[in-house]
């Protein structure tokens, strides 16, 4: 079963999270600080991590920023209630998702499970590839080009962009988005959808691809352009 790296300076939470995870059959490991957790995941070979941002000495966001730099693991952050901006700086380090302590242990295996299909590239499409001037989205391969350059997202940064293409001219609003990219009924803030698309965005930043994902606003999100046809 995938092996899943829990880090939390809090002993309570740490216990918590592992025995839920455990009665779903996944293989856990534990990180009391962020020393602990860099050392076991480049030692090991973890499916997920997930994360608290506040912890002593080395915090989450280091960590996160670390992970991101070798791999595209999905990953969890877990933060206190009312931190709006460290979720938003959490999620533009690269973390796929993040839950607010105190959390339900349901929601939460929710959300593993929902991240672990995605990163194993299980949502269903009838067509593998969409192309869009030099923007090539490959779904069997997993893979993002524009033109040569091989652009790396991560698996929930992927079928976010995957899926709008698909759906191209369609306005999706972030509650759609969350339900049904993001894998799981809709509970936190949808202003994470913003900031996905803000790090596709700066990713995809090439001149033949600006301006395909456009912001309606008071409504949502669509992938725009008429280059756009699917093989």
């Amino acid at each position: 079963m995938d092996p899943i790296l829990i880090v939390d300076d809090e002993e309570k939470i740490r216990s918590l999270v592992r025995l839920y995870l455990e009665r779903e059959g996944f293989t856990v490991e534990e990180a009391e600080d962020g020393r602990v957790a860099l050392e076991k995941f480049r030692a090991g070979q973890f499916s997920l991590l997930i994360i608290d941002l506040m912890m002593p000495d080395i915090d989450g966001w280091r960590v996160c920023r670390e992970v991101r730099e070798s791999s595209s693991l999905p990953i969890i952050m877990l933060t206190a209630r009312g931190e709006e901006f460290d979720r938003v700086l959490g999620l533009e380090l690269g973390a796929d998702d993040y839950l607010v302590k105190p959390f339900s242990t349901k929601e939460l295996v929710a959300r593993v499970k929902a991240l672990l299909r995605r990163s194993r590239g299980q949502l269903q499409s009838v067509s593998s590839e969409i192309t869009a001037g030099l923007l090539c989205i490959d779904k069997e391969r997993h893979r993002v080009s524009i033109g040569d350059e091989v652009i790396n997202l991560t698996p929930l940064e992927f079928d976010l962009l995957y899926f709008l293409a698909k759906n191209r001219g369609r306005v999706f609003s972030r509650e759609q988005l969350m339900e049904t990219v993001w894998g799981y009924d809709f509970y936190g803030d949808a202003r994470t959808v913003d900031t996905h698309v803000k790090k596709l965005r700066e990713k995809l930043n090439h001149p033949s691809v600006k301006g395909m994902l456009v912001t309606v606003w008071g409504v949502g999100y669509k992938f725009d352009s008429d280059q756009v046809h699917s093989k």
